[in-house]
């Protein structure tokens, strides 16, 4: 065996430890999250009540009232409206984050973690990971009070499964918009208020509540290239759901791709700029 070779064999080893540690450090961090939250179930029962409250609402008060394909027909109407709902829900997934990672910055457990031999997105990511748990849980309640609203899924087991792990990826892509507001804004409060800034205009500015079709045109634009919109889209074509627009628009026509490529592209842009500020921020 050669050098070279010998040299090669060496350094894959060390990459391959790296990543163990890395993916270890991960999940004790996940670990120390879940127990957190088992331990103030407040926390996830208000979850859960918030996106149960926006379905029974808008399924029984705005129902009448909304035009979905031409139709005012208040069940298909529902239809319409969970993919958006679901979709809302994973996306306040990104101000739990916020709210979780200012609070462990005014503590000063990420100083202690800062003393620890471990990996600088570790903190991050186990966040991230025990989020995304506790959003499971949020959309398997949020799904069931559906179907007893009326809401069924028109396409096979496989495309339903799909169009929920679409929705985990959009929460968790807009988690780590979360972690980067938290870690500019520092304390609990400003972290809260400054992410549902940019939440609230996403997700309302969307095909999510209402058909886009009936919109303005620059504001129809707008929510047609919406990330948060293709991921609607997407889910209500995995879910066989009625009122499915026909826009035009390239994220409307061909939602599964464009969803992804929304997701991966805010995940490899965010996911970066916030391990960056974080080693920054502490001092790591």
């Amino acid at each position: 065996m050669t050098i070279t070779e010998a040299e090669l064999r060496a350094g894959l080893s060390r990459r391959l430890a790296q990543v163990q540690w890395s993916v270890t450090d991960t999940l004790v961090i996940a670990r120390r999250n879940l127990i957190r939250i088992s331990r103030i179930p407040q926390t996830l029962i208000f979850a859960v009540i918030q996106p149960v409250m926006f379905v029974v609402l808008f399924s029984y008060v705005f129902s009448g009232s909304m035009t979905v394909g031409g139709s005012t027909d208040p069940a298909a109407y529902r239809e319409f409206l969970i993919a958006g709902v679901l979709a809302q829900t994973v996306s306040f997934t990104a101000t739990t984050t916020c709210i979780g990672i200012a609070d462990d910055m005014r503590s000063g457990i990420d100083d202690r973690f800062r003393t620890l031999p471990m990996s600088h997105g570790a903190v991050l990511a186990g966040r991230h990971i025990a989020n995304l748990a506790q959003t499971a849980l949020t959309l398997t309640v949020l799904a069931a009070v559906a179907l007893v609203t009326g809401w069924r899924i028109h396409t096979s087991a496989a495309q339903a499964l799909a169009g929920f792990v679409l929705l985990l990826l959009l929460g968790y892509a807009f988690s780590w918009i979360g972690a980067l507001t938290a870690l500019y804004a520092r304390t609990p409060e400003t972290a809260g208020s400054a992410g549902l800034l940019w939440v609230f205009p996403l997700t309302f500015i969307s095909n999510a509540f209402a058909d886009s079709a009936n919109m303005t045109p620059w504001l129809r634009h707008i929510a047609e290239w919406n990330p948060f919109s293709a991921v609607v889209q997407a889910t209500r074509t995995l879910f066989g759901s009625p009122g499915i627009s026909h826009s035009t628009a390239w994220p409307m026509q061909h939602p599964i791709p464009a969803s992804l490529l929304w997701c991966l592209l805010i995940i490899t842009v965010f996911r970066t700029l916030s391990i960056r500020a974080y080693r920054t921020t502490t001092k790591m």
